[in-house]
Protein backbone atom coordinates (compact mmCIF):
# COMPACT_ATOMS: atom_id res chain seq x y z
CA UNK A 1 0.00 0.00 0.00
CA UNK A 2 1.36 3.09 -0.89
CA UNK A 3 1.97 6.21 1.63
CA UNK A 4 -0.36 8.59 1.49
CA UNK A 5 0.73 12.32 -0.74
CA UNK A 6 2.80 14.63 1.12
CA UNK A 7 -0.08 17.24 0.95
CA UNK A 8 -2.53 15.04 2.41
CA UNK A 9 -0.38 13.80 4.98
CA UNK A 10 0.39 17.36 5.92
CA UNK A 11 -3.26 18.57 5.84
CA UNK A 12 -4.23 15.34 8.63
CA UNK A 13 -1.18 16.22 10.57
CA UNK A 14 -2.72 19.65 10.88
CA UNK A 15 -6.30 18.38 11.64
CA UNK A 16 -5.19 16.34 14.62
CA UNK A 17 -2.92 18.76 16.40
CA UNK A 18 -4.00 19.55 19.54
CA UNK A 19 -5.97 22.96 20.55
CA UNK A 20 -4.21 25.65 21.76
CA UNK A 21 -4.12 25.22 25.40
CA UNK A 22 -3.51 28.98 26.30
CA UNK A 23 -5.81 30.56 28.42
CA UNK A 24 -9.15 32.58 27.62
CA UNK A 25 -8.35 36.20 28.64
CA UNK A 26 -11.12 39.12 28.96
CA UNK A 27 -10.04 42.63 28.09
CA UNK A 28 -12.09 45.57 30.14
CA UNK A 29 -12.08 49.02 28.36
CA UNK A 30 -10.94 46.92 24.63
CA UNK A 31 -12.42 49.55 22.53
CA UNK A 32 -9.78 52.24 22.66
CA UNK A 33 -6.51 53.31 23.34
CA UNK A 34 -4.20 50.67 25.66
CA UNK A 35 -7.25 48.21 25.70
CA UNK A 36 -7.63 48.43 21.99
CA UNK A 37 -3.51 47.89 21.57
CA UNK A 38 -4.02 44.94 24.49
CA UNK A 39 -6.74 43.15 22.66
CA UNK A 40 -5.28 43.01 19.23
CA UNK A 41 -1.74 42.09 20.70
CA UNK A 42 -3.37 39.35 22.49
CA UNK A 43 -5.87 38.11 19.74
CA UNK A 44 -2.75 37.76 17.34
CA UNK A 45 -0.85 35.25 19.88
CA UNK A 46 -0.60 31.92 19.88
CA UNK A 47 -0.48 31.10 23.34
CA UNK A 48 -4.00 32.83 23.59
CA UNK A 49 -6.98 30.41 23.25
CA UNK A 50 -9.24 33.21 23.52
CA UNK A 51 -9.76 37.15 23.80
CA UNK A 52 -12.77 38.29 25.02
CA UNK A 53 -13.50 42.30 24.24
CA UNK A 54 -15.73 44.20 27.07
CA UNK A 55 -16.97 48.10 26.50
CA UNK A 56 -19.65 50.66 26.27
CA UNK A 57 -18.72 50.30 22.51
CA UNK A 58 -17.64 47.69 19.88
CA UNK A 59 -14.26 48.06 19.29
CA UNK A 60 -11.68 47.23 16.03
CA UNK A 61 -10.57 43.43 16.52
CA UNK A 62 -12.91 41.14 14.50
CA UNK A 63 -10.90 38.24 16.37
CA UNK A 64 -12.23 38.90 19.35
CA UNK A 65 -15.81 38.25 21.03
CA UNK A 66 -17.25 41.56 22.07
CA UNK A 67 -19.65 41.94 25.05
CA UNK A 68 -21.21 45.74 25.01
CA UNK A 69 -21.93 46.83 28.12
CA UNK A 70 -20.82 49.46 31.46
CA UNK A 71 -17.98 47.53 33.62
CA UNK A 72 -20.20 48.46 36.47
CA UNK A 73 -22.85 46.40 35.41
CA UNK A 74 -23.06 43.86 37.83
CA UNK A 75 -24.00 41.41 34.50
CA UNK A 76 -20.43 41.44 33.58
CA UNK A 77 -20.14 38.29 35.83
CA UNK A 78 -21.61 36.32 33.26
CA UNK A 79 -19.68 37.69 30.32
CA UNK A 80 -16.50 36.56 32.55
CA UNK A 81 -18.00 32.89 32.54
CA UNK A 82 -15.50 30.70 30.92
CA UNK A 83 -12.24 33.23 31.60
CA UNK A 84 -9.13 32.44 33.06
CA UNK A 85 -7.71 35.84 33.19
CA UNK A 86 -9.22 39.35 32.96
CA UNK A 87 -7.11 42.54 32.09
CA UNK A 88 -8.90 45.41 33.81
CA UNK A 89 -8.14 48.89 31.62
CA UNK A 90 -11.52 50.13 31.76
CA UNK A 91 -10.11 53.42 33.72
CA UNK A 92 -11.00 56.83 32.95
CA UNK A 93 -7.91 59.31 33.39
CA UNK A 94 -8.79 62.09 31.54
CA UNK A 95 -8.03 65.56 32.49
CA UNK A 96 -10.88 67.08 31.31
CA UNK A 97 -13.66 64.98 33.21
CA UNK A 98 -15.07 65.98 36.53
CA UNK A 99 -13.09 64.37 39.79
CA UNK A 100 -16.11 62.77 41.08
CA UNK A 101 -17.40 61.31 38.24
CA UNK A 102 -13.73 60.21 37.15
CA UNK A 103 -13.07 58.42 40.80
CA UNK A 104 -16.74 56.75 41.03
CA UNK A 105 -16.63 55.65 37.49
CA UNK A 106 -12.58 54.04 38.56
CA UNK A 107 -13.57 52.70 41.85
CA UNK A 108 -16.77 51.40 41.37
CA UNK A 109 -16.03 49.80 38.01
CA UNK A 110 -12.68 48.27 39.77
CA UNK A 111 -15.09 46.87 42.45
CA UNK A 112 -17.49 45.52 40.21
CA UNK A 113 -14.37 43.39 37.92
CA UNK A 114 -12.99 42.33 41.01
CA UNK A 115 -16.07 40.50 42.85
CA UNK A 116 -17.56 40.00 39.21
CA UNK A 117 -14.41 37.86 38.10
CA UNK A 118 -14.41 35.83 41.06
CA UNK A 119 -18.00 35.04 41.21
CA UNK A 120 -17.02 34.12 37.84
CA UNK A 121 -14.69 31.76 38.67
CA UNK A 122 -11.92 33.83 36.96
CA UNK A 123 -8.32 32.70 38.81
CA UNK A 124 -6.38 36.01 38.12
CA UNK A 125 -6.89 39.45 37.45
CA UNK A 126 -4.58 41.97 35.99
CA UNK A 127 -4.74 45.84 37.07
CA UNK A 128 -2.93 48.56 35.91
CA UNK A 129 -2.21 51.92 37.94
CA UNK A 130 0.64 53.98 37.29
CA UNK A 131 4.46 54.26 38.66
CA UNK A 132 2.78 57.53 40.33
CA UNK A 133 1.48 55.58 43.30
CA UNK A 134 4.80 55.38 45.22
CA UNK A 135 4.79 59.15 44.75
CA UNK A 136 7.30 62.01 43.96
CA UNK A 137 9.39 62.37 46.76
CA UNK A 138 13.42 64.26 47.24
CA UNK A 139 14.36 61.26 49.42
CA UNK A 140 13.06 59.03 46.79
CA UNK A 141 15.83 55.93 46.12
CA UNK A 142 16.97 55.89 42.27
CA UNK A 143 15.60 53.59 41.36
CA UNK A 144 12.92 52.32 43.51
CA UNK A 145 12.02 48.53 43.95
CA UNK A 146 8.66 47.17 43.40
CA UNK A 147 8.33 46.70 46.94
CA UNK A 148 8.83 50.63 47.82
CA UNK A 149 5.97 52.46 49.84
CA UNK A 150 3.59 53.92 48.41
CA UNK A 151 3.96 57.59 49.39
CA UNK A 152 1.88 59.19 46.70
CA UNK A 153 -1.23 61.09 48.41
CA UNK A 154 -4.54 62.48 46.10
CA UNK A 155 -3.50 65.71 45.24
CA UNK A 156 -2.26 64.63 41.22
CA UNK A 157 -4.80 64.00 38.97
CA UNK A 158 -6.41 60.55 39.46
CA UNK A 159 -3.91 59.30 41.71
CA UNK A 160 -6.35 59.35 44.77
CA UNK A 161 -7.95 56.44 42.30
CA UNK A 162 -5.29 54.59 41.47
CA UNK A 163 -4.44 54.12 45.03
CA UNK A 164 -8.08 53.16 45.72
CA UNK A 165 -7.50 50.94 43.07
CA UNK A 166 -3.97 49.67 44.55
CA UNK A 167 -6.20 49.01 47.98
CA UNK A 168 -9.04 47.14 46.31
CA UNK A 169 -6.52 44.75 44.67
CA UNK A 170 -4.59 44.00 47.79
CA UNK A 171 -8.22 43.29 49.26
CA UNK A 172 -9.32 41.07 46.68
CA UNK A 173 -7.63 37.95 47.48
CA UNK A 174 -8.60 38.13 51.13
CA UNK A 175 -12.71 39.02 50.29
CA UNK A 176 -12.46 36.18 47.66
CA UNK A 177 -10.11 33.20 48.18
CA UNK A 178 -8.45 31.90 45.16
CA UNK A 179 -8.24 34.89 43.31
CA UNK A 180 -4.86 36.08 42.25
CA UNK A 181 -4.85 39.85 41.60
CA UNK A 182 -1.66 41.29 39.43
CA UNK A 183 -0.74 44.82 39.80
CA UNK A 184 0.86 46.60 36.58
CA UNK A 185 2.52 49.97 36.76
CA UNK A 186 3.95 52.06 34.27
CA UNK A 187 6.18 54.92 34.17
CA UNK A 188 5.13 58.15 32.24
CA UNK A 189 3.11 56.89 29.88
CA UNK A 190 3.55 57.86 25.93
CA UNK A 191 1.64 56.62 22.82
CA UNK A 192 -1.39 57.96 22.08
CA UNK A 193 -1.73 59.58 25.89
CA UNK A 194 -2.50 62.89 27.28
CA UNK A 195 -1.66 63.40 30.74
CA UNK A 196 -0.62 66.12 32.75
CA UNK A 197 2.95 64.65 32.09
CA UNK A 198 2.81 64.71 28.69
CA UNK A 199 1.17 67.97 28.40
CA UNK A 200 4.41 69.10 29.83
CA UNK A 201 6.24 68.92 27.17
CA UNK A 202 3.73 71.30 25.14
CA UNK A 203 4.60 74.48 27.20
CA UNK A 204 6.96 76.96 25.57
CA UNK A 205 9.09 76.62 28.34
CA UNK A 206 9.74 73.59 30.72
CA UNK A 207 9.02 74.68 34.14
CA UNK A 208 11.66 73.88 36.62
CA UNK A 209 10.86 74.64 40.19
CA UNK A 210 14.23 76.04 41.83
CA UNK A 211 16.18 73.07 44.07
CA UNK A 212 14.28 70.20 42.81
CA UNK A 213 15.85 67.42 40.82
CA UNK A 214 13.55 65.83 38.33
CA UNK A 215 14.39 61.97 36.68
CA UNK A 216 12.55 61.27 33.94
CA UNK A 217 11.37 57.74 33.44
CA UNK A 218 9.33 56.71 30.43
CA UNK A 219 7.30 54.16 29.43
CA UNK A 220 5.96 53.58 25.74
CA UNK A 221 2.40 51.64 25.39
CA UNK A 222 3.75 49.11 23.30
CA UNK A 223 5.70 48.19 26.06
CA UNK A 224 3.26 47.95 28.89
CA UNK A 225 1.16 46.02 26.83
CA UNK A 226 4.10 43.40 26.43
CA UNK A 227 4.50 43.65 30.09
CA UNK A 228 1.32 42.77 30.46
CA UNK A 229 0.97 39.98 28.34
CA UNK A 230 3.62 38.54 30.39
CA UNK A 231 1.16 38.89 33.43
CA UNK A 232 -1.50 37.32 31.71
CA UNK A 233 0.52 34.17 31.01
CA UNK A 234 1.79 34.15 34.07
CA UNK A 235 5.42 34.57 33.59
CA UNK A 236 5.58 37.00 36.41
CA UNK A 237 2.71 38.02 38.92
CA UNK A 238 2.78 40.44 42.38
CA UNK A 239 3.19 44.07 41.94
CA UNK A 240 5.04 45.00 38.68
CA UNK A 241 6.82 48.05 37.58
CA UNK A 242 7.37 48.43 34.08
CA UNK A 243 8.94 51.46 32.18
CA UNK A 244 12.24 51.74 29.92
CA UNK A 245 15.76 50.98 31.63
CA UNK A 246 17.73 53.78 33.42
CA UNK A 247 15.83 57.27 33.33
CA UNK A 248 17.02 60.90 31.99
CA UNK A 249 17.98 63.74 33.98
CA UNK A 250 16.48 67.42 33.64
CA UNK A 251 19.21 68.75 31.38
CA UNK A 252 19.22 65.59 29.36
CA UNK A 253 15.75 66.33 28.70
CA UNK A 254 16.25 70.28 27.59
CA UNK A 255 19.73 69.17 25.35
CA UNK A 256 17.22 66.21 23.65
CA UNK A 257 13.94 68.24 23.43
CA UNK A 258 15.91 71.66 22.53
CA UNK A 259 13.17 73.32 24.69
CA UNK A 260 14.42 75.73 27.55
CA UNK A 261 13.83 75.76 31.45
CA UNK A 262 12.48 78.68 32.65
CA UNK A 263 13.09 78.22 36.45
CA UNK A 264 10.99 79.85 39.44
CA UNK A 265 10.46 79.65 43.03
CA UNK A 266 8.69 76.22 44.49
CA UNK A 267 6.04 78.88 46.34
CA UNK A 268 5.57 80.92 42.97
CA UNK A 269 5.23 77.91 40.71
CA UNK A 270 2.99 76.05 43.15
CA UNK A 271 1.19 78.98 44.12
CA UNK A 272 0.28 80.16 40.52
CA UNK A 273 -0.64 76.41 39.60
CA UNK A 274 -2.82 75.48 43.00
CA UNK A 275 -4.64 79.60 41.81
CA UNK A 276 -5.10 78.79 38.24
CA UNK A 277 -7.08 75.27 39.51
CA UNK A 278 -8.87 76.78 42.25
CA UNK A 279 -10.48 79.37 39.74
CA UNK A 280 -10.89 76.57 37.28
CA UNK A 281 -8.50 78.09 34.24
CA UNK A 282 -6.10 74.64 34.40
CA UNK A 283 -7.48 70.80 34.99
CA UNK A 284 -4.45 70.34 36.53
CA UNK A 285 -3.57 70.43 40.17
CA UNK A 286 -1.04 71.77 41.87
CA UNK A 287 -0.37 68.35 43.06
CA UNK A 288 0.88 67.49 39.70
CA UNK A 289 4.05 69.77 40.06
CA UNK A 290 5.47 67.24 42.01
CA UNK A 291 6.18 64.84 39.13
CA UNK A 292 8.11 67.02 37.55
CA UNK A 293 10.35 68.26 40.81
CA UNK A 294 11.23 64.72 42.06
CA UNK A 295 12.67 61.33 41.02
CA UNK A 296 9.36 58.39 40.95
CA UNK A 297 11.73 55.83 38.78
CA UNK A 298 11.28 52.78 39.13
CA UNK A 299 13.21 49.68 38.82
CA UNK A 300 11.17 46.75 37.04
CA UNK A 301 13.00 44.21 38.04
CA UNK A 302 10.55 41.61 38.14
CA UNK A 303 10.16 41.76 34.92
CA UNK A 304 13.46 41.52 34.20
CA UNK A 305 13.75 38.90 36.01
CA UNK A 306 11.02 36.99 34.24
CA UNK A 307 13.38 37.52 30.90
CA UNK A 308 11.04 40.77 29.91
CA UNK A 309 13.21 43.56 28.23
CA UNK A 310 11.40 47.06 27.03
CA UNK A 311 12.18 47.17 23.36
CA UNK A 312 11.93 51.32 23.86
CA UNK A 313 14.53 53.71 25.40
CA UNK A 314 13.83 56.76 27.51
CA UNK A 315 15.58 58.91 24.54
CA UNK A 316 13.10 56.89 22.06
CA UNK A 317 10.20 57.29 23.86
CA UNK A 318 10.70 61.58 24.67
CA UNK A 319 11.77 61.44 20.66
CA UNK A 320 7.77 60.23 19.87
CA UNK A 321 6.24 62.41 22.78
CA UNK A 322 8.03 65.71 21.48
CA UNK A 323 6.54 64.40 17.46
CA UNK A 324 3.28 63.65 19.20
CA UNK A 325 2.80 67.29 20.94
CA UNK A 326 4.15 69.06 18.31
CA UNK A 327 1.87 72.29 17.32
CA UNK A 328 0.05 72.13 20.82
CA UNK A 329 0.50 74.82 23.08
CA UNK A 330 0.04 74.82 26.93
CA UNK A 331 0.30 76.55 29.70
CA UNK A 332 -0.06 75.14 33.09
CA UNK A 333 -1.73 72.05 31.88
CA UNK A 334 -4.33 73.90 29.72
CA UNK A 335 -4.44 73.25 26.33
CA UNK A 336 -4.78 76.45 24.44
CA UNK A 337 -6.31 77.27 20.80
CA UNK A 338 -3.94 79.13 18.42
CA UNK A 339 -5.03 82.42 19.30
CA UNK A 340 -4.21 82.56 23.23
CA UNK A 341 -1.54 80.63 22.74
CA UNK A 342 0.05 83.70 20.40
CA UNK A 343 -1.17 85.70 23.44
CA UNK A 344 0.58 83.63 25.52
CA UNK A 345 3.87 83.77 23.62
CA UNK A 346 3.22 87.92 23.25
CA UNK A 347 3.04 88.58 27.27
CA UNK A 348 6.43 86.55 27.55
CA UNK A 349 7.87 82.99 28.70
CA UNK A 350 6.88 83.92 32.52
CA UNK A 351 3.63 84.44 31.83
CA UNK A 352 3.16 81.79 30.00
CA UNK A 353 4.14 79.59 32.90
CA UNK A 354 2.05 81.48 34.99
CA UNK A 355 -0.96 81.01 33.50
CA UNK A 356 -1.47 82.57 30.08
CA UNK A 357 -1.99 86.51 31.10
CA UNK A 358 -4.12 86.86 27.92
CA UNK A 359 -6.51 83.81 28.74
CA UNK A 360 -6.92 85.24 32.81
CA UNK A 361 -8.02 88.46 31.57
CA UNK A 362 -10.17 87.26 29.02
CA UNK A 363 -12.17 84.80 31.51
CA UNK A 364 -12.37 87.48 34.57
CA UNK A 365 -14.17 90.07 32.05
CA UNK A 366 -16.47 87.08 30.45
CA UNK A 367 -17.09 86.18 34.60
CA UNK A 368 -17.46 90.39 34.73
CA UNK A 369 -20.59 90.31 32.06
CA UNK A 370 -22.20 86.90 33.87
Amino acid sequence: MSSPDPQVRAARNHSTSPAVRGPVVAVTGAASGIGALLTERLAASEEIKQVIAIDERRGECAAAQWHILDVRDPAIAEKLRGADVVVHLALDLDLETDPAARSAYNVRGTQTVLTAAAAAGVHRVVLCTSAMVYGALPDNELPLSEDAELRATAEATGVGDLLEVERLARRAPRAHPGLNVTVVRPGVLVGGTDTALTRYFESPRLLVVAGSRPAWQFCHVEDLCSALEYAVLEKVEGELAVGCDGWLEQEEVEELSGIRRMELPSAVALGAAARLHRIGLTPSPAGDLAYTMYPWVVSGSRLHDAGWRPQWTNEEVLAELLAEVSGRHTVVGRRLGRKDATAAGAAGATVALLGAAAVVRRARKARRRI
